[in-house]
């Protein structure tokens, strides 16, 4: 091996030694991901296991909508069941009074009194001759296109069509009113959540009937003469709608067996 002369060739010699001696560093960020990487893997097994835990065994990206109509189904049974225990409740009640009213003249009195109002309250099953009116929603076109110049709010019954109908029969002197066969008193209410109906803690869809016991004529007259009734038989014949009127030789009203209690009242102007 042959050695060449020079300062500057041990000055590099030497620069290379002492190099060689230092001890060795690692990069700064070599010890940054050092504990990254362990950080990461926790935090992404904990999002795959809370992943796991929340979908159950299903997709996550599954359609909710079955378990929407599961949890609607369940709660129309729970307020059916809490109306039946109402019911029962009441009948009960019933009971103890006319129990009470035989050993109590104030109690007897007051009872008779009571008696008497319940056919005018709805309190008790009545039937005869009167009409029905059904409203319907459009049916939809099979190309999805709508009728020229509507809307989609013009395509479906609204919660004062139902109204209209409603206060024009009772206008036209109706003696009992039902509503998809549920008893309509005089703190009833009519409300609709967009086209379905919600009436007694119940939710209907359309056709919506509403049927009502009295004199026919003079309420089929009522209907005629109805500005709300009118305007939904005019956009019936325009885009589709369902309006029909019919005569009934016997209707069926059976009593009302909600609460009756009376929360608040405002005196009319």
């Amino acid at each position: 091996m042959e050695y060449t002369s020079g300062g500057s060739s041990w000055t590099h010699a030497l620069r290379r030694l002492g190099r060689a001696m230092l001890p060795h560093r690692a990069p700064k960020w070599g010890f940054g991901w050092s504990w990254l990487t362990p950080v990461v893997l926790v935090v992404a097994g904990m999002l795959f296991s809370l992943s796991a835990a929340t979908a159950k065994g299903t997709d996550l990206r599954d359609d909710r909508r079955p378990e929407l109509t599961n949890l609607l189904t369940e709660r129309k049974k729970e307020i059916a069941d809490a109306r039946d225990r109402a019911a029962r409740l009441r009948a009960a009640i019933d009971r103890q009074q006319k129990a009470q009213a035989g050993t109590d003249g104030k109690v007897d009195e007051q009872r008779r009194r009571g008696d008497a109002e319940q056919a005018a309250a709805g309190l008790t099953a009545v039937h005869g001759p009167g009409l029905t009116v059904a409203l319907n929603d459009a049916p939809r076109r099979a190309d999805g296109t709508r009728p020229a110049g509507a809307t989609p709010d013009d395509l479906v019954v609204h919660q004062q069509d139902v109204q209209a109908v409603v206060n024009a029969l009772w206008a036209g002197g109706a003696e009992a009113m039902t509503l998809m066969g549920v008893r309509v008193i005089s703190t009833s209410a009519v409300r609709c959540v967009g086209n379905t109906l919600l009436l007694d803690g119940q939710v209907y869809s359309p056709p919506f009937e509403i049927a009502a016991i009295g004199d026919q004529a003079a309420m089929q007259r009522a209907l005629n003469a109805s500005e709300g009734v009118r305007l939904f038989s005019e956009a019936a014949d325009s885009f589709g709608l369902g309006y029909a009127v019919k005569t009934q030789a016997d209707i069926h009203a059976p009593a009302y067996n909600g609460s009756t209690a009376l929360r608040a009242a405002r005196a009319g102007s």
